[in-house]
């Protein structure tokens, strides 16, 4: 529970920045009524029953020593699938850092290299493009789109789906994404990557 002022601070400063993006309640069904939405301390609880239980695997996300965001591979199936979905959210503070894309990139390796996991998917609203820039950054797969797929900020909406399998990054995500930054830094600055080619390269935010 550490992480709990933290991660609420965090939280609020970035409510509308959120909002839009985030999992919400249906109206009450047949089955049962509404449920409200979780506090921290029941957050944690769950997230660590599903951990435990080999169905998730949840993460939070520093930069330069503080709590920025939270990465979670949840829906995790073994059998014939092998298989998990990831969502994540960062603070608008640092979006556009290459925060993320590293986030996702680590987990990814980590799930195809230890934990045994074939395939990695990730659903976006189409109209989230800060999301979506994140899986085109490190060279994610577009898949089509489920139609009214989830319940966000209100409604059911459509997600497009992007995946990866273990053997389209043989060399790893990290690797790649790298590459693309290197890359990047080439094409915008030769010079400046020139002088750079005796150490570790200059890799620019994105």
């Amino acid at each position: 529970m550490r992480d709990q002022r933290a991660w609420r601070e965090v939280n609020r400063r970035n409510r509308d920045w959120l909002r839009p993006w985030e999992a919400t309640i249906p109206p009450p069904t047949p089955s049962g009524p509404i449920t409200h939405r979780p506090t921290y301390r029941q957050m944690v609880r769950h997230l660590r029953s599903e951990a435990h239980s080999g169905r998730m695997l949840p993460f939070v996300i520093e930069y330069q020593g503080r709590l920025v965001g939270q990465l979670t591979v949840a829906g995790i199936t073994w059998g014939s699938m092998c298989s998990g979905h990831v969502g994540y959210w960062v603070d608008e503070a640092v979006a556009g850092r290459g925060v993320m894309p590293s986030a996702v990139a680590l987990v990814v390796d980590h799930c195809f290299r230890t934990v045994g996991l074939h395939r990695i998917e990730v659903c976006i609203r189409p109209e989230n493009g800060p999301s979506r820039r994140v899986v085109e950054k490190l060279g994610f797969r577009e898949e089509g789109l489920r139609p009214r797929y989830l319940h966000i900020d209100g409604a059911w909406r459509d997600h497009l789906v992007f995946a990866l399998t273990a053997e389209e990054v043989p060399e790893g995500l990290v690797g790649r994404w790298h590459r693309a930054r290197s890359q990047k830094t080439s094409q915008s600055n030769p010079q400046d990557t020139r002088q750079n080619s005796q150490g570790n390269p200059a890799w620019p935010g994105n």
